[in-house]
C-alpha cells in the first residue's frame, strides 16, 4: 500500500508524456520500416525493495496498413552506468503481460515479440535492484534497438537526458501506524553515524495541530540500512489534554562539531483544538498563550535523548505572535557557535526568517533579528570568510512566477544583528513556495580543497515537483545548470534536508508524498562540468 500515492503520480505523468504529440526525439530508421518512436524516462528514482520500478515508456507509432513483425528488442546503457545493481529488466505491455530482458553483456535483451500494426503501442520498462546494490550506482538509458524480420532496425534514444538513481524508502506512510511522515532533517555526526529526524503525523498529513510527534532512526553503514524509528520528543498529555492537542513537530537538527553532542529543535502547541498552531498561537510566553520552542539533546551519538529543554522564554519577544525553529538543520560556526535557523509572527503578525545561537554550546540561546519580512522556514551556512547565510523560504513566490521568482537570501557579519542582501536574492534559485537546503562544505576535487555550496529543492516555480540537487563555487552567486542533477520529477510535499555522508558522498533525506526517500550522489558527478575560477 505504501506505493500507492506513488504510483498515482506515475500515472499523472503518464498521461502528461501521452498528450505530448511532439517535442520528442524520433527513431533514427534503416529500411523501409514505417515506423517512429520516443524513449521517455519517468525521471523518477529507483528503488530498492520495490518489486517494479518503471523508469521508461517506449512509444512506437506504426503507419497505417503496416504490419511490422518485431523479431528482438535491445535496451542499451551508456558506457558510464553502473548495472550490475540492476537485478532484472522486463517489458510491459498495454495489455498488461510482462516479457523478462536477458542480460547480454552490457545489454538487456528481448524476443520473440508480437507483431505491430497501425496503431500507437505504448512498452513499459521494469527495473528491479539488487537488494545489496551501492546507492552511489547510477544508470542511464543511452538507446533502444529494435530489430525486424524483414532485416530493417531502428535506433530510439531518450527524448530527454535524466541519470537514474537507486533510492531507499526510509518511511512508508502507514509504516508503524504512522499516518504520515514529514519534515526531514538530517546530519553526518564525527563518528559517521547518519541521524535523520522527522514528523510522525499519526493521524493525518495536516500540521499542527494534531497528534504529531518527533521520531529519529540511526544509520551506522553510511545510510545503506537503518535503526528503527525512536520517538524523541513527545509531550504526551501534558496539562490533562489529549495527545492531539499537544503535538510537536518541524524538526531542526545540529550536530556541535566540537562536543559531537546532537540538538533537534520542535515546535510543541499546547490547547488550541481544531485551529492551525500557525495560526492560532498568540502574544504571551506561556504554552496556554503560544507555541513553545523546545530542544532534546543527545550525547552518545544518538542511542538516547534528554527530556524537552522549554527556550521560548530565553528567545520569544511576548508581543511576538510565535517563535520557532527553521526546518531542516543548523550548524556549527568554526568558533564553536552552534545556530539554529528560525522564523517569527511579530506583533502585526507578519512572518520573519532568522536565527537562534548558542555560544556556550547549549546552555543558553539568542535570538537575532528579522532578516526580510514575509519569509519563513529558511537555511544557514557559514561562509568561508566567516559571515552567515541566511536562505529563505519567501511567500512571494506564492504569486510572483516571474524573474524575481526565488528564494531569499541575506548574509551577516554580527549573528543577525544587521543583515545585507545577497545580490542572488529573488532569482537565482526558482522554488513556488517550499522549504529547501542548504549545506557548505569544503570538498578535495582535483588536488585543490573547494569551498561549495549545495542546494536541494523542488526546482519549479509553478509546483513542489523536481526536486533538483545543485552546486555553487562562488559562495552562492551562481548555481550552474551543468552541476544540478535532478532526482525526482513527480509532485510531491517537497521538503529536503543534505548531509555529505563522507568528503565524496552526499545523502538527502526528502519527501514524497507522505513518505521520506533517501538517495546518495556522489560529488564529482556534480563537479565534473563545473568551471573554477583561478587559484
Amino acid at each position: 500500500m505504501k506505493w500507492i500515492a506513488y504510483n498515482k503520480w506515475l500515472f499523472s505523468l503518464w498521461l502528461l508524456f501521452s498528450a505530448c504529440a511532439s517535442g520528442a526525439m524520433t527513431s533514427q530508421e534503416s529500411g523501409n520500416t514505417p515506423i517512429s518512436g520516443k524513449l521517455i524516462p519517468a525521471k523518477v528514482p529507483a528503488f530498492v525493495g520495490k518489486k517494479e520500478n518503471l523508469l521508461y515508456w517506449l512509444d512506437l507509432t506504426v503507419n497505417q496498413g503496416t504490419n511490422a513483425q518485431l523479431k528482438r528488442m535491445i535496451f542499451r546503457f551508456t558506457r558510464e552506468s553502473r548495472i550490475s545493481g540492476i537485478e532484472r529488466l522486463a517489458v510491459v505491455f498495454p495489455d498488461g503481460s510482462t516479457v523478462e530482458a536477458k542480460k547480454e553483456g552490457a545489454d538487456f535483451v528481448v524476443e520473440g515479440l508480437q507483431s505491430l500494426q497501425s496503431a500507437t503501442t505504448r512498452i513499459g520498462w521494469n527495473f528491479t535492484l539488487a537488494p545489496n546494490i551501492s546507492l552511489t550506482d547510477t544508470f542511464q538509458a543511452d538507446e533502444v534497438i529494435l530489430l525486424f524480420n524483414d532485416g530493417t532496425e531502428n535506433v530510439i534514444r531518450p527524448a530527454t537526458s535524466f541519470v537514474n538513481r537507486p533510492a531507499l524508502l526510509l518511511r512508508g506512510m502507514g509504516q508503524d501506524q504512522v499516518n504520515t511522515y514529514r519534515i526531514p532533517g538530517l546530519v553526518t555526526t564525527r563518528k559517521g553515524t547518519l541521524i535523520a529526524v522527522f514528523d510522525l503525523r499519526y493521524r493525518n498529513s495536516g500540521d499542527l495541530q494534531g497528534d504529531i510527534d518527533v521520531g529519529m532512526c540511526r544509520s551506522t553503514d553510511q545510510g545503506a540500512t537503518w535503526e528503527p524509528t525512536q520517538k524523541i520528543i513527545d509531550m504526551g498529555t501534558f496539562g490533562n489534554l489529549p495527545e492531539e492537542q499537544n503535538g510537536v513537530g518541524d524538526p531542526s537538527i545540529l550536530v556541535d562539531s566540537r562536543t559531537n553532542t546532537l540538538w533537534v529543535a520542535g515546535l510543541w502547541a499546547h490547547g488550541f483544538p481544531g485551529r492551525s498552531a500557525w495560526g492560532a498561537s498568540g502574544a504571551g510566553l506561556t504554552p496556554q498563550e503560544t507555541g513553545q520552542l523546545v530542544l532534546v539533546k543527545s550525547e552518545d551519538d544518538g542511542l538516547t535523548w534528554s527530556q524537552p529543554i522549554n527556550i521560548t522564554a530565553q528567545c520569544k519577544r511576548p508581543e511576538w505572535h510565535l517563535f520557532f525553529q527553521g526546518p531542516g538543520r543548523g550548524i556549527t560556526m568554526r568558533d564553536g557557535t552552534l545556530v539554529f535557523p528560525a522564523q517569527f509572527r511579530d506583533g502585526e503578525g507578519v512572518p520573519w526568517s532568522t536565527l537562534v545561537y548558542s555560544k556556550d554550546h547549549g546552555k543558553s540561546w539568542r535570538v537575532a533579528t528579522g532578516a526580510k519580512p514575509n519569509t519563513t522556514e529558511a537555511q544557514v551556512v557559514e561562509l568561508s570568510d566567516g559571515q552567515l547565510m541566511l536562505n529563505m523560504r519567501d511567500d512571494r513566490n506564492r504569486t510572483d512566477k516571474g524573474p524575481t521568482n526565488g528564494r531569499a537570501v541575506a548574509i551577516t557579519q554580527d549573528l543577525g544583528e544587521h543583515w545585507t542582501v545577497h545580490p542572488s536574492s529573488n532569482g537565482a534559485l526558482p522554488e513556488s513556495n517550499c522549504m529547501a537546503s542548504l549545506l557548505a562544505e569544503k570538498i578535495p576535487f582535483r588536488g585543490v580543497t573547494r569551498s561549495l555550496l549545495f542546494f536541494s529543492n523542488p526546482n519549479d516555480k509553478q509546483a513542489r515537483a523536481h526536486m533538483t540537487l545543485k552546486v555553487s563555487s562562488d559562495e552562492g552567486l551562481t548555481w550552474p545548470e551543468d552541476c544540478q542533477a535532478e532526482l525526482n520529477s513527480v509532485d510531491s510535499y517537497g521538503y529536503s534536508c543534505l548531509t555529505l555522508v563522507n568528503d565524496s558522498v552526499l545523502g538527502i533525506l526528502y519527501e514524497g508524498t507522505r513518505e521520506l526517500y533517501f538517495q546518495k550522489i556522489v560529488v564529482k558527478d556534480l563537479l565534473n562540468k563545473m568551471v573554477f575560477p583561478n587559484p
